[in-house]
């Protein structure tokens, strides 16, 4: 699947986005995860990790905002079929308002924005990132917006492995953790 270098990093970025909610990590110790956007300093970090431009001063209002936008990604994520998923994208991309422009900002190519120039963050998040989810569903791939199939896990990811046959969040972490401990079950029952 070809997916243009935007595009790519607006899915990195929604995935992440989605990584940030307390229920994408397990209970620590019968303790609720943490949010990792627990304040306004948080989101300024994650929005200066992504490079995203325009970003002026932030609130608690586009914090809550982003919040809101990050639920939803996580619906379209859950969403049950590709007409679920759409229905969820449509409305998060008309709610913020696009205005796709053409634009090479940065060091970057030619490339789409279609949030409006003065955009707040929520809205360039749910603008881009949604449209990023959209080429996704056009290209009849939305069964590669996955979830972690490790059990202490629940972490997002878009699986762009050739054959759709990703399973974890991260092979270094989650799938050879699984791989080691299937393995030392194996030995252990060999050995009686």
């Amino acid at each position: 699947m070809l997916i243009p270098h935007d595009t790519r990093i607006a899915l990195d970025t929604v995935v992440d986005l989605v990584n940030t909610a307390p229920e994408s990590e397990p209970p620590q110790d019968g303790a609720a995860a943490a949010d990792g956007l627990p304040d306004v300093a948080a989101l300024h970090a994650f929005a200066e990790r992504h490079r995203i431009s325009g970003v002026g001063r932030l609130d608690g209002r586009d914090l809550d905002a982003v919040r809101a936008v990050r639920r939803s990604f996580a619906e379209v994520f859950a969403a049950r079929d590709p007409r679920a998923a759409a229905d969820l994208v449509n409305r998060l991309v008309a709610a913020a308002g696009t205005t796709p422009q053409l634009t090479d900002h940065d060091g970057y190519d030619w490339h789409v924005h279609y949030f409006a120039p003065d955009a707040s963050l929520a809205d360039h998040l749910a603008a881009d990132c949604g449209m990023a989810l959209a080429f996704i569903l056009v290209a009849g791939e939305r069964e590669r917006l996955r979830r972690c199939e490790a059990p202490d896990c629940g972490h997002a990811f878009v699986d762009l492995s050739r054959n759709r046959s990703r399973r974890y969040c991260s092979s270094r972490t989650c799938g050879n953790r699984l791989h080691v401990a299937a393995y030392r079950a194996r030995r252990r029952q060999a050995a009686g």
